[in-house]
């Protein structure tokens, strides 16, 4: 009976501590994100105003997961998004497509809280063939990796709290990647004719801010991505500028709506008219506003 009795005592004693051991690693990590989808529909039958019908759906993903013991701090991030609308007989219209993925490495300076050695990856491309000339779709301008960017660099986070982070580095690796060989024998996004990629160096800067609760039910996010190629004078003037703004506006805990601005300026991305003939770099302005369902969940 007593072994009996020690052999219960240690076997609650591992499971226990295995228990804690489990504990102790998943409280340093902090996982979460909010999936949402909107959807619109018109539908016509001998309607005397005339009109077409017309449907509309947008998917967004956004899921953070991050882990943070003693000195080191590990941030990861996706950010999904695809959207189609279709009117009448007309081919489907892309409205939304972009793959965003960065995770970044800290390790806390001396017994400083708040600033941190880091690493940063980043890599964005979309998921779907994009036109120049919709809903014919004869003119293709981009596709999944056609482009892609790809960063790699290292420098020092100013992190003072969870919902703000400034990032700045002087050693940034910045690669473009053309797969698509007819984009890339066009010379597209900086790509010289007949290659696939092109590497730059240079110094970034990147932003990350976000406030919960601005007004009720109301919260906000922003990201600014900065990069200059120092490969001369006149390169490093012609700053990359990447900034994206979203609202999120809670109605309950199932239906929301979403807004959403992102402003790009690359000189490597030259304007095309509807002519198909290529002009100089333009800033290029997103706005997307959608009602529908979506779930926040995690922490």
């Amino acid at each position: 009976m007593k072994k009996v009795l020690i052999v219960c005592l240690l076997f609650k004693a591992i499971t226990a501590t295995g228990q804690t051991a489990e504990s102790d690693t998943i409280k340093h990590w902090t996982i979460g994100g909010t999936p949402s989808f909107t959807f619109s529909q018109v539908s016509l039958t001998n309607w005397a105003a005339g009109g077409k019908n017309s449907m509309a759906g947008t998917f967004l993903l956004n899921m953070h997961f991050n882990y943070s013991k003693e000195r080191v701090n590990w941030e990861n991030l996706f950010d999904l998004g695809y959207g189609l609308t279709k009117q009448g007989s007309d081919n489907m219209i892309k409205t939304e497509d972009k793959l965003y993925f960065t995770s970044k490495l800290g390790y806390g300076i001396g017994e400083q809280k708040h600033w941190f050695y880091t690493a940063l990856l980043d890599f964005k491309t979309q998921f779907d063939v994009g036109y120049n000339d919709p809903p014919e779709n004869t003119l293709k301008l981009s596709e999944f990796m056609s482009p892609a960017y790809l960063n790699f660099s290292i420098g020092i986070d100013y992190k003072p709290n969870d919902n703000f982070s400034l990032y700045m580095s002087p050693l940034t690796n910045k690669t473009t990647f053309v797969l698509d060989d007819k984009l890339s024998g066009d010379g597209a996004f900086g790509v010289e004719p007949g290659e696939n990629t092109r590497e730059e160096y240079g110094a970034s800067i990147k932003v990350l801010a976000k406030k919960s609760n601005l007004i009720k039910n109301v919260d906000i996010n922003t990201r600014l991505d900065l990069f200059s190629n120092l490969n001369g004078i006149q390169n490093a003037k012609n700053v990359d500028v990447d900034w994206e703004l979203a609202f999120n506006m809670k109605v309950n805990d199932f239906l929301s709506a979403i807004a959403s601005f992102n402003l790009i300026y690359d000189d490597d991305i030259k304007y095309i008219n509807e002519a198909g003939e290529t002009e100089g770099a333009r800033a290029q302005f997103k706005q997307l506003f959608g009602f529908g369902i979506s779930y926040k969940f995690g922490r």
